[in-house]
C-alpha cells in the first residue's frame, strides 16, 4: 500500500456498470422473499406492490443519475447528501449504508454455506462460508476491473435464469407446457382482489423495497467509471427495463401460476414453477442460481461498504487511514475493515441473537430506504440551487419534471417508512432506527459542531473525481 496514495482509479467499463445496474437488485429478495409478499398481500396485491416499488425505485434512480453525472464521486449519495443537505446527513447515509451491507455480508456467507450443503451435506457450513469469504475478498482486493468483471458474470447468471423463467412461465400460462393442475390468470382474482385487505399491500412495501435494494449500487460506481456521463444514463435505462420485465413480469407469472395461499411457504416460488413445468433437477438449478445471487450480492456489498468507508475518510469524517489505497487504487484497509465488520456481525448472530444482532438487523432493514430519501432530497436541493443561481439549463430532464420528480421520490420513500408502523412484525425496525439516527447526528455535532455552507461553485468536480 502506497503511503500517500488516496485516489481510486476510473477502470470500470460501461458494460460492467450496465450489468450491475441491470442485476444488482436481483437476489434473495426476489427469489425467496417474493413468496412472503404473495402470501401476505395476495396475487393482485403483490403485483400492485411491486409496481409501486418499481416506479418508486425508478424515480430514485433518475435522481441518482443526474447527481452522479453532475458530481461523479465515489460514495455517490453519501457525497451528494453531505454537500447538498448537510455533512451530518451525509454521515448518517454513509454509516447506514455501510451497516446494511456489513450486516448482510455475515448472513449472505452463512446462507451460501447452507446452500452448498444441499450437495455436500457432510461438510460444515462454516467451511463453505470461509471459502466464499476468501473468494469474495480476492474479487475485491486486486483491482476494480477484477471486481467489475467478476460481478458481470455473476450477474449474468441471474439475468439468464430470470429470462428462462419468464419463457417457462408464459408457456405454462398459455398451455404450451401442461401441468397436473390447470393454471391461468384466474389465480390472480380467485380469492378476490385483496384477500387480506388493501392494508396488507402497503405493509409489505418494506419487503418489496428490500427486493429492489442494491439498485442504488450503480451510483457508487460513478467515481470509478471510465466515462460516467455515458455509462450512468445507460445503466438507468437498464434499471427501468429490469423493473418492468424482470420484477413485475416475474411476479405476475408467480401470482398467476401459484395460488396465493400456497405461495412458497417451504421453498422458492421459482422452484415451484420449474417443478410444475417438469424441468429435471429444478430445485438444484434454482439452488445454484440463488447461490450465485447470494455471492453476487456479497461481492457488490463488500465493494459498496468499502467505498463508503473510503468516502467517509476522504471527506475527513472518520480516520484518514481508510482513505489510503494500494497501487491498483484499492482502499485495502477499508476493505479489511468491512470484511471484519461482516464477521463480527456474523459472530453476534450466534452469541447475542436476541439482543445486539436483532438491533443491528432492525436498523439495517430500513437503512436503504433512508438512503433513497436522502437521494431524492439531495436532488431537490440540487434543483433549488440551480434555480437560485439561474442555471436551470444544466438540468438533465425536461423542465416540467421539476420539482415533481425529486419530491415524488422523497414522499414515496418516506411513506414506506411510515407504513412500517402498521406492521407489528416490522415495527421494531423503526423503533430501533430512531435512537440510531439521533446517535449519528449527536456524534457529528459533538465532534464537528459546525460546517461551512456550500454553493454550486464549491461542488465542481474534475475528471479524476476530486473536488475543486
Amino acid at each position: 500500500m502506497t503511503k500517500n496514495k488516496t485516489n481510486l482509479k476510473r477502470a470500470m467499463s460501461s458494460r460492467q456498470i450496465q450489468m450491475i445496474g441491470l442485476a444488482s437488485g436481483i437476489g434473495t429478495g426476489l427469489f425467496l422473499s417474493s413468496a412472503y409478499t404473495i402470501h401476505t398481500a395476495g396475487a393482485l396485491g403483490t403485483i400492485l406492490a411491486y409496481t409501486i416499488g418499481a416506479v418508486l425505485v425508478f424515480l430514485i434512480m433518475l435522481s441518482l443519475a443526474e447527481l452522479s453525472i453532475a458530481m461523479p464521486q465515489t460514495g455517490a449519495f453519501h457525497y451528494h447528501a453531505q454537500k447538498l443537505i448537510g455533512p451530518g446527513t451525509g454521515l448518517l447515509v454513509a454509516i447506514s449504508y455501510w451497516l446494511t451491507w456489513t450486516i448482510a455480508l455475515g448472513s449472505e456467507f452463512t446462507a451460501a454455506g447452507i446452500m452448498m450443503q444441499r450437495w455436500l451435506p457432510n461438510i460444515p457450513v462454516w467451511e463453505f462460508s470461509g471459502i466464499f469469504i476468501i473468494i469474495i475478498f480476492l474479487s475485491n482486493v486486486f483491482s476494480v476491473k477484477v471486481f467489475g468483471e467478476s460481478e458481470y458474470w455473476l450477474a449474468s447468471i441471474k439475468v439468464l435464469a430470470i429470462i428462462i423463467f419468464l419463457f417457462v412461465g408464459v408457456a405454462i400460462l398459455f398451455g404450451l407446457i401442461h401441468t397436473k393442475t390447470p393454471v391461468g390468470l384466474q389465480n390472480i382474482f380467485s380469492h378476490g382482489a385483496f384477500p387480506n385487505g388493501i392494508g396488507a399491500v402497503f405493509t409489505t412495501m418494506l419487503a418489496v423495497n428490500f427486493a429492489f435494494s442494491g439498485t442504488e449500487l450503480m451510483g457508487i460506481t460513478a467515481g470509478e467509471a471510465v466515462n460516467p456521463e455515458k455509462a450512468i444514463p445507460k445503466a438507468v435505462k437498464a434499471v427501468w427495463w429490469r423493473q418492468v420485465i424482470f420484477f413485475i413480469g416475474s411476479i405476475t407469472i408467480l401470482a398467476a401460476v401459484i395460488p396465493y395461499e400456497k405461495a412458497g411457504l417451504t421453498e422458492s416460488p421459482f422452484v415451484t414453477v420449474f417443478t410444475m413445468a417438469g424441468i429435471p433437477y429444478a430445485a438444484d438449478i434454482m439452488n445454484f442460481v440463488i447461490l450465485t445471487g447470494i455471492l453476487s450480492m456479497a461481492n457488490s456489498g463488500l465493494y459498496a461498504s468499502t467505498r463508503m468507508l473510503w468516502s467517509l475518510s476522504h471527506e475527513k469524517l472518520i480516520s484518514p487511514i481508510f482513505e489510503k489505497t494500494n497501487k491498483n487504487g484499492i482502499p485495502v484497509l477499508a476493505l479489511i475493515a468491512s470484511v471484519l465488520g461482516g464477521l463480527l456481525a456474523l459472530f453476534s448472530s450466534f452469541v447475542a441473537a436476541s439482543s445486539l444482532y436483532l438491533i443491528l438487523v432492525s436498523v439495517s432493514g430500513l437503512a436503504v430506504v433512508f438512503v433513497w430519501i436522502a437521494i431524492a432530497w439531495s436532488h431537490y436541493k440540487y434543483y433549488r440551487l440551480l434555480q437560485k443561481e439561474n442555471r436551470l439549463i444544466e438540468l438533465r430532464y425536461p423542465r416540467w419534471a421539476y420539482p415533481i420528480l425529486p419530491l415524488a421520490g422523497f414522499f414515496g420513500s418516506s411513506l414506506s417508512v411510515i407504513l412500517v408502523i402498521f406492521d407489528p412484525s416490522q415495527r421494531a425496525a423503526l423503533l430501533w432506527s430512531i435512537p440510531f439516527v439521533f446517535g449519528v447526528y449527536g456524534y457529528y455535532w459533538l465532534r464537528f459542531k459546525w460546517w461551512p455552507k456550500y454553493t454550486l461553485s464549491r461542488l465542481k468536480v474534475d475528471k479524476r473525481g476530486s473536488t475543486k
